[in-house]
């Protein structure tokens, strides 16, 4: 079983994506083993209205609900976005919510920012937030767009009580509540794909210090191809007990 909890479905303003329907996500995700995925809308972290790529989301998945698990992407600097937000959970089936405070000119730590993480902790999903979106040498002269801090994540974290996490697409959670034992009130995973897993580094210090219960596997494609995580996964020097908890049994954890 192998659970990738970082892909995405639509369309990037800036250079064509090599898929960008859910057909073509299946299609990627049979061809590297894949057996789910929490997937979220690439269109709608660009759009003026992010709601609208949750629409698409939800169109695209609909009859894979076995295999694809949509994330909604929510701007709460944007009018109405409570409505947004429960039109995706309750009629739409996120279980979590992407959210992109740099790209959406908010801080997690903020009036915007508390509001939205209140209504959805209150709703019991989780809040994956993309530490970066692309790496700055691909990014765009049109965007300058810095990457969200692990420690500003982690802040957030616990400032709220009951919150589930997920951290995608990061490094430096050294030194946050994400690098300690019952370091806040809530339940996390960080996703792997940007961390080195050599003796010493990031993914075995995260293993030893949190516990591997709090590691999660994902690739972050289209954006990324899944080879390298999925490499590091195999090559990580683990038992097998916490190969599998990062292949999918901590991501099935955060689910519920």
């Amino acid at each position: 079983m192998l659970i990738d909890t970082n892909t995405y479905i639509g369309h990037w303003g800036f250079r064509p994506l090599p898929w960008h329907t859910a057909d073509d996500l299946l299609r990627a995700m049979d061809a590297h083993g894949i057996d789910q995925a929490f997937v979220s809308s690439a269109s709608a972290i660009l759009y003026r209205n992010s709601h609208a790529g949750n629409e698409e989301l939800a169109a695209q998945v609909r009859g894979h609900a076995d295999r694809l698990v949509p994330f909604a992407v929510i701007n709460p600097t944007y009018a109405d976005w409570e409505h947004d937000l429960a039109v995706c959970h309750e009629e739409f089936g996120c279980r979590g919510l992407r959210l992109y405070p740099n790209y959406h000119r908010y801080k997690l730590g903020d009036r915007s920012g508390r509001a939205l993480l209140e209504k959805a902790v209150a709703r019991k999903l989780i809040l994956s937030v993309p530490l970066r979106v692309e790496d700055g040498r691909q990014r765009s002269w049109l965007l300058d767009v810095p990457d969200v801090t692990a420690v500003e994540v982690a802040d957030a974290a616990k400032a709220h009580p009951g919150s589930r996490w997920l951290p995608v697409n990061g490094a430096g959670y050294a030194r946050t509540v994400f690098s300690e034992r019952n370091g806040f009130d809530g339940d996390f995973a960080i996703e792997i794909s940007r961390l080195p897993i050599g003796p010493g580094r990031d993914v075995p210090l995260l293993i030893e210090q949190a516990g591997p219960e709090h590691l999660a596997f994902g690739s972050g494609m289209p954006f990324t191809v899944p080879e390298v995580p999925l490499v590091k996964l195999e090559a990580l020097d683990a038992p097998e007990e916490v190969k599998e908890a990062i292949r999918w049994k901590n991501a099935a954890r955060l689910l519920g």
